[in-house]
């Protein structure tokens, strides 16, 4: 009874307020609600090498759209004379990006003192355009006539195919007793030249009639100079005053050529004699200067019946930074301009000319004329009206420019910027590459659906015709359509989405065969879910992930096929194309590697960058990895 009368007692500890209808937590969520695209675009910007492969592809397709509708260079017209500037960003002379180009080993022009480029440079424009200019200190020794070479002997050899004597004759001259007219002849004795040796030779005085008048030295190896006095000659042979000729008579040989060098012809007299002149025309100090002077000429004064050639000639050689961009566009030094060209500039207002009154009347009225002041006219006889005028200016105003342009890739061999052309043709590329993957994506993943879900005989049936479609190399399929229907972007289309839509059929199918029997898709079927809700709804979400990438990679892979058939001449015709620009400049890679370098640099970014992105939407798209980190 004691223990029923004890009283029982409650703390308010021994209580917990629970409170119905609201959910209490220890601590607020971490995460919250989220759909699938959300959750995808969060995964994706975690792989940074995915992010940073979108960021290229997104600058590439701005630039591509952008630069061939915002840039002004012409790509069109074709403009021989600005072939071929180098890439330029910074200014002349810091040594990199800054349209300048470096040669070695070229010739030097010692008259002009300049290198020896094209004969459209003038000497005070190629003066004004060098960066840079390093001149060999000793002359280098060719056996050759080269045009900027000075010097060397003169090789006179018998023929192959005639081993008889050798003539050398000069054109006939009045020699007397009383002028007294010396011939000094300088040999060489160089040996094994043209793999012969040095000959037996004479050195002869013929009449007009070809009479040998004298020997003046007989047939030897005497290789030392010469030095005559032909008047004495001719007092010793009886005879006053003949119409003479100088020849060197060489014996031939069966075995091998021979040869003797000469340096140089000097035949003089006294002064006041009638025929001063043509002496000095028949004498030679340099062997490249009259081996440069061609035997049907009236002003080659010696003739070879064997060969004539020339032996260590001195060729001075220089390595030479130049500004393309000044060589180009730079002052002209004079430049001669054609009347119709002139009236054109006076039509537009952009200069004043009055030919009749002369150089003195012209005034440049507006900066787009292209020539500052007039040096001289030309004015035809018969019409009296003006033919053309020479004028001195900067030369980019020739071109249509108000101020010295720069390409930042440089210029293709017509002229046109490699930037703009570039970008140009890879919008046609990408064009293609983008409607070929709409199609092929859809097609394909149709087609492998309709294949991976139903299977049987349905599938049987599909992959026989996908194997024998793919049994036929693309390349006759790409060679045939072409050469039938053309070079057209319809044609490439059609060629391109007539097997490239097999590739998604095959991963769409594959990913099917994965899914369909899951008991998710079982579990579905039972509760009624028809056909195109288990296809659309639960499988092919699924699947989206490897699919995805592969429709995003048939971007630069049609791309890439479009420049692999450009290089087998079966490329896109009509609109400008990357694989074109890209075959058409392969020629130029030794010399000019930023033709190619560029562009290749482009499709390696497209490459690579698609890859990478193509990697980051597979793990967004894959439903298995949602909420993961």
């Amino acid at each position: 009874m004691d223990e029923l009368n004890n009283k029982i007692e409650f703390k308010s500890d021994d209580f917990v307020l629970v409170q119905q209808g609201t959910r209490i937590t220890d601590k607020k969520l971490d995460t919250k609600p989220t759909t699938f695209a959300k959750d995808a675009f969060k995964r994706f910007c975690k792989n940074k090498s995915s992010v940073a492969g979108a960021i290229i592809i997104g600058v590439i397709m701005l630039l591509t759209f952008l630069v061939p509708w915002l840039s002004t260079a012409n790509i069109t017209k074709v403009s021989a004379g600005e072939a071929f500037l180098a890439p330029k960003l910074f200014e002349a002379g810091t040594g990199f990006w800054d349209g300048t180009r470096k040669k070695t080993r070229v010739i030097y022009d010692t008259e002009n003192e300049v290198p020896a480029l094209s004969d459209k440079y003038t000497k005070a424009t190629i003066k004004n355009s060098l960066v840079k200019l390093k001149i060999d200190e000793e002359p280098t020794l060719v056996d050759v006539m080269n045009p900027y070479g000075h010097g060397g002997y003169v090789m006179f050899a018998t023929d192959v195919y005639a081993p008889d004597s050798v003539l050398l004759a000069s054109q006939p001259v009045v020699i007397d007793r009383s002028g007294n007219y010396r011939l000094k002849v300088e040999f060489g004795n160089d040996e094994g030249i043209l793999e012969s040796q040095l000959g037996e030779y004479s050195v002869v005085l013929f009449d007009q009639e070809g009479n040998k008048l004298y020997y003046i030295r007989n047939f030897s190896r005497d290789y030392s100079d010469l030095d005559v006095n032909l008047s004495n000659i001719l007092d010793r042979a009886g005879v006053d005053s003949v119409n003479a000729r100088i020849c060197f008579e060489l014996k031939g040989s069966e075995n091998s050529l021979q040869y003797i060098l000469v340096k140089s012809v000097e035949v003089s007299a006294d002064e006041g004699v009638k025929n001063s002149e043509i002496l000095g025309e028949i004498s030679f100090n340099d062997a490249n200067a009259m081996v440069g002077v061609s035997d049907n000429k009236s002003n080659s004064y010696w003739i070879c019946s064997g060969r004539k050639g020339v032996h260590a000639c001195e060729v001075y050689y220089c390595d030479y930074v130049i500004d393309t961009y000044m060589l180009v566009y730079g002052n002209a030094d004079l430049v001669t301009y054609s009347a119709t060209e002139l009236n054109d500039w006076i039509s537009k207002g952009w200069c004043s000319y009055d030919y009749k009154v002369g150089p003195e009347s012209f005034v440049r009225l507006t900066d787009d004329c292209p020539i500052d002041e007039v040096d001289s006219q030309v004015v035809m006889k018969v019409t009296k009206k003006l033919s053309s005028i020479s004028g001195r200016g900067w030369n980019y105003r020739k071109y249509g420019y108000n101020k010295m342009p720069r390409f930042l890739l440089g210029t293709t061999a017509s002229g046109h910027d490699l930037f703009k052309k570039a970008f140009a043709g890879l919008r046609t590329s990408t064009i293609l590459g983008i409607f070929a993957a709409s199609i092929c994506f859809s097609f394909g993943l149709v087609w492998g659906s309709i294949s991976g879900y139903f299977g049987g005989t349905v599938d049987i049936a599909m992959e026989r015709f996908c194997e024998i479609l793919s049994g036929v190399p693309s390349l006759v399929v790409f060679t045939l359509a072409i050469l039938h229907f053309g070079n057209t972007f319809g044609v490439f289309l059609m060629v391109i989405c007539l097997t490239g839509w097999m590739g998604t059929a095959h991963r769409t199918r594959v990913q099917f065969y994965r899914f369909k029997g899951r008991e998710y898709i079982l579990a579905s079927r039972t509760l009624g879910s028809s056909d195109m809700r288990l296809i659309f709804k639960h499988i092919l979400p699924n699947s989206m992930g490897t699919i995805i990438t592969g429709a995003v990679l048939m971007i630069p892979s049609t791309v890439f096929t479009e420049a692999s058939l450009a290089y087998l001449n079966l490329g896109l015709q009509g609109k400008e194309s990357f694989g074109v620009l890209m075959s058409s400049h392969q020629q130029y890679l030794p010399l000019y590697p930023n033709l190619v370098v560029f562009p290749a640099v482009i499709i390696a970014l497209i490459e690579i960058s698609f890859n990478l992105f193509g990697n980051g939407l597979r793990d967004a798209f894959n439903p298995s990895l949602k909420g993961s980190e």
